[in-house]
């Protein structure tokens, strides 16, 4: 079979026509491979860490992290499909003043309240008491200017921040009451966290508390200063120059030998290559960050880490709603458990309202709508480029027409749906089909889309972007409904033509499952 069916030149340029043969032959490349697009891994691939969520343990989980943690899942399962072994971990935040201040507003007005007596998840139960902190912070400085102080001064007298700041001292030092008290607290937080990662479908191989890393941090920053890496100041506050490498000074260790970010990312760095053989590491956290990474990327390396220098910063813009969607109950940031709740019931009733849930059980319709509001908000969040800042719109991601996961998943469902009739009515794909089949222009695109598949996961790999992604199985599902409309599938006369095109559907649903399987949504099989 002569893959070239026709050529002629035009103006000086050869137009080939492919024979339809070689784009059948194509088709049955496909065809025969379950996994078509995705490089499998072995024991010698090459071993990338990815760090995302980093939460702190004083409140819930908010939109920004629903960004971060899609993004991070993602890009997980794309280095992975690119046949890279991936270590998914999250280093959380879980010491320090802001931890402090939620405990004490527990143990001052907390009346011995839990998750069990109060029904509250437990991060957001600890949420309201660091948010019940703050409160009595501001009235007590209102309370102390009244009395003639200046802004500065009552905030250097508030007797709250002080009873803040001994407890973390307490902390440091070891002592048993507080240090129980924090970790019941801390407790909670985590059962509270681990219920939102489930429903948003995230997960981690490894979790790092910042309480066990920091003082790896020291040590290794003491390390650095006896190699002459770093220098001492005579408060005792130990700082690397970094005016070589046209930045500034930087502050390792404070005067009271108290650590910063930095130090715990050079402790946390240090735990995890004595815990795994990194090749790469990605982190993947907000671009207010950048310089952070850019130094860190230098510390590390010239502490010896062998990936210091070849870092990855996957740094992501904000994430905002529009004005007056949702408030939260800080009344300024938007709550991921509370968003996905919406998320899931305005599935409901848009599925409701379009007859998509009719003649299903209610578990079956309270499936679709978990599904399709989860995929709805994970969707439009990772079709936008993540460097960009980006508005969430609740109302338009649900939108069963346009760019949109739901979109997407009703086209899947659709695909399915005509493959259970075209089983009913016996027609079962062959492992070859037969290559003697005219086909149109629009079948000749589908299948180069289709195929377009490898390159598109190679791509999104390279440039660690999921939006690649998520855009290219949108223009894949556009261009199958146009295919569905123009052409009969079910009620083509021709035997071959029609066992051809269902075959040509269920590898589009197959290529559809696998992109949105990367970007971590979910597909119905009936909607």
């Amino acid at each position: 079979e002569p893959a070239v069916a026709a050529f002629n030149v035009i103006k000086g340029f050869l137009n080939l026509t492919i024979a339809s043969s070689a784009w059948i032959e194509l088709l049955n490349v496909i065809h025969a491979d379950e996994q078509y697009g995705i490089t499998a891994v072995d024991d010698n691939s090459p071993l990338v860490m990815i760090e995302y969520s980093s939460p702190n343990t004083n409140k819930p989980l908010h939109l920004g992290h629903v960004r971060n943690n899609l993004l991070g899942n993602a890009l997980a399962n794309i280095v992975m499909a690119n046949g890279n072994k991936v270590v998914k971990t999250n280093i959380v935040n879980d010491r320090g003043i802001h931890i402090c201040k939620s405990m004490l507003a527990w143990k001052l007005y907390g009346n011995g309240e839990t998750p069990e007596s109060s029904g509250k998840k437990g991060d957001h139960l600890v949420g309201d008491y660091y948010v019940s902190f703050d409160k009595h912070y501001k009235a007590e400085v209102a309370e102390l200017m009244k009395g003639g102080m200046t802004k500065e001064e009552a905030e250097a007298a508030s007797p709250l921040m002080n009873e803040a700041r001994e407890m973390l001292v307490k902390w440091e030092a070891g002592d048993p009451e507080v240090r129980a008290l924090w970790t019941m607290m801390n407790n909670w937080v985590y059962a509270g966290f681990d219920e939102t990662y489930r429903k948003m479908g995230v997960s981690f191989d490894k979790i790092y508390y910042e309480s066990n890393t920091y003082l790896e941090g020291k040590e290794k920053v003491m390390e650095g200063l006896e190699k002459g890496f770093f220098y001492k100041k005579e408060d005792g506050s130990v700082w690397a120059d970094l005016t070589g490498e046209g930045l500034d000074h930087k502050l390792l260790l404070r005067a009271d030998g108290t650590s910063v970010y930095m130090t715990q990312d050079i402790g946390t760095a240090k735990l995890r290559f004595a815990d795994y053989p990194i090749d790469k590491m990605i982190y993947v956290v907000g671009n207010e960050q950048n310089y952070h990474f850019q130094v860190l990327s230098i510390l590390l390396d010239k502490l010896g880490f062998e990936w210091g220098k070849s870092l990855v910063h996957f740094s992501y813009g904000m994430v905002e709603l529009p004005e007056g969607k949702m408030k939260s109950r800080e009344g300024t940031v938007v709550d991921a458990d509370d968003l996905m709740e919406e998320m899931i019931a305005t599935a409901k009733e848009t599925s409701q309202e379009l007859g998509k849930l009719d003649g299903l059980t209610r578990e079956e319709a309270d499936d679709i709508a978990r599904i399709v509001g989860l995929g709805a908000l994970k969707y439009f969040i990772l079709k936008v480029d993540a460097r960009k800042n980006m508005t969430f719109n609740p109302k338009e991601s649900i939108d069963f027409n346009g760019n949109t996961g739901p979109f997407i998943q009703y086209t899947y469902a659709r695909i399915q749906s005509v493959l259970r009739k075209a089983a009913e009515s016996g027609i079962v794909i062959p492992a070859q089909l037969p290559t003697g089949i005219e086909l149109s222009e629009k079948e000749e695109g589908l299948i180069q889309m289709v195929a377009d598949f490898a390159a598109v996961v190679t791509q999104a790999g390279t440039d660690y972007s999921p939006s690649v992604i998520a855009n290219y199985t949108y223009d894949l599902v556009k261009e199958y409904n146009q295919f569905y409309h123009d052409f009969s599938i079910l009620r083509e006369e021709n035997e071959a033509v029609k066992v051809f095109r269902v075959a040509l559907s269920a590898n589009v649903a197959k290529v559809v499952r696998l992109g949105m399987g990367l970007l971590g949504i979910e597909v119905p099989a009936r909607m």
